[in-house]
């Protein structure tokens, strides 16, 4: 049994709950996520908790219970609170800027990189080197912010690229090895 799986996960006042054999659905101030689960997994909802069992005993399917109860919490926690991952662009001359639903960024190519914000995801830019990036869905929001810093991930010798706010590039030493 998981240690993580056996908590009960607390509901956020605000936060409506409904579930639905293995789909959960979950509707706060901040939006709405829907997300099906595993059929091994039993979801109950008790008065202002969300309890996750394991059907059956086989080893495969165990570490299914800490994770859908990781899953279930981050649903709770997006859709009462939301979060947010803070890019930051470093270089000569690199910067970002939001159009509508375009991040247009210019990171060292002979042309500007374009992408397109999924359905609820939204960017703000400070400062031109600054990307905020928000929204409730814990999981699309990693992957939003992942894809961006693949653009130009940041170099080893000066530390050029997208990186996330509090990464730490370990930086090289060059030709000369000084």
């Amino acid at each position: 049994m998981s240690r993580i799986g056996k908590k009960p996960v607390e509901i956020p006042a605000g936060v409506e709950v409904r579930v639905e054999g293995r789909t959960v659905t979950m509707k706060g101030p901040k939006g709405t996520l829907v997300k099906s689960f595993h059929p091994k997994v039993s979801i109950q909802k008790e008065d202002q908790t969300v309890q996750v069992a394991l059907q059956g005993t086989e080893r495969e399917f165990q570490p299914l219970h800490g994770l859908t109860r990781t899953l279930v919490a981050n649903m709770a926690e997006g859709v009462s609170k939301g979060f947010r991952k803070i890019l930051e662009v470093s270089g000569v001359g690199y910067r970002a800027q939001v159009q509508g639903r375009n991040l247009v960024m210019t990171l060292g190519f002979s042309h500007p990189v374009t992408y397109t914000l999924p359905e609820g995801i939204q960017a703000e830019v400070e400062k031109q080197t600054v990307i905020t990036l928000s929204g409730v869905d814990k999981e699309l929001l990693g992957q939003v912010a992942a894809e961006i810093r693949s653009y130009r991930v940041p170099d080893p010798y000066k530390a050029k690229g997208v990186r996330y706010r509090g990464e730490v590039i370990r930086r090289k030493a060059g030709k000369t090895g000084k």
